[in-house]
């Protein structure tokens, strides 16, 4: 089996990279650092490629379509890539910033993804959402908006496939807070999650062909009752 990671040089995406060449994947690696990854191809040479793509960068999706010609073919797309920042004073940059790279990126490369998945005929696309896109969160606008745009974007490309009678799989992943350098400042998240327990749920789910999975049991619980409240009391909470 053949996996494409983006966003494989840190934190869950480089976890999720391990566990999939621990099972005896061959797999591509992409970051915007490409000399992060070289640690992965010094341990597996044989099965793994590593390449520079910056998904914000125009030529990201034909990067994306050389990355899986060296690997020798996908069955597997995994998108990590992603920025979040709390963003209370609306600073332009952060909000534009997470706008690029989490609904322009992402979009351009799970549609290249789709392409070549429906090309081939197969294919299996998991992406990490967020819990935060539930609802929409005061003290981070941008990223709980982008999130919102990738789960939806997901869930009508699956819609699409089906009804085009293409064999593609998806799986939307939305964790809670990660112990990952997106979280690192002085704010002090609750309800902390170590990114190698977060990474195995995330190949469980893919192996089990998870359509939606969010992680774990207490932002399971805590995201149905956010469904729950009222838009008019939504607005007066506290985050």
């Amino acid at each position: 089996m053949r996996a494409v990671i983006i966003g494989a040089s840190s934190g869950i995406g480089k976890e999720v990279a391990e566990l999939l060449l621990a099972e005896g994947w061959h797999v591509g690696l992409a970051a915007r650092r490409e000399q992060l990854l070289q640690n992965l191809k010094a341990q597996y040479p044989e099965r793994v490629e590593v390449m520079s793509i910056d998904v914000t960068a125009a030529d990201a999706d034909m990067r994306l379509l050389s990355l899986i010609e060296r690997t020798g073919g996908m069955d597997l797309y995994f998108h990590a890539a992603g920025i979040g920042h709390q963003n209370r004073c609306l600073e332009p940059a952060i909000e534009l910033g997470t706008t690029e790279t989490n609904a322009v990126g992402f979009t351009r490369m799970i549609g290249a993804a789709y392409r070549y998945f429906a090309d081939q005929g197969k294919g299996h696309i998991a992406a990490i959402t967020s819990i935060a896109g539930t609802k929409g969160l005061g003290p981070a606008p941008a990223y709980s908006a982008t999130k919102a745009l990738q789960a939806t974007y997901l869930q009508a490309l699956e819609q699409q496939a089906h009804q085009r009678g293409l064999d593609i799989r998806f799986t939307d992943i939305r964790p809670g807070f990660v112990d990952t350098d997106l979280l690192a400042g002085d704010f002090k998240y609750p309800l902390l999650m170590k990114p190698k327990s977060v990474a195995r749920d995330i190949v469980r789910s893919i192996h089990r062909k998870r359509h939606v999975r969010v992680i774990d049991c207490r932002y399971r619980v805590l995201t149905f009752l956010w469904r729950m409240v009222p838009r008019w009391l939504w607005r007066r909470m506290k985050l």
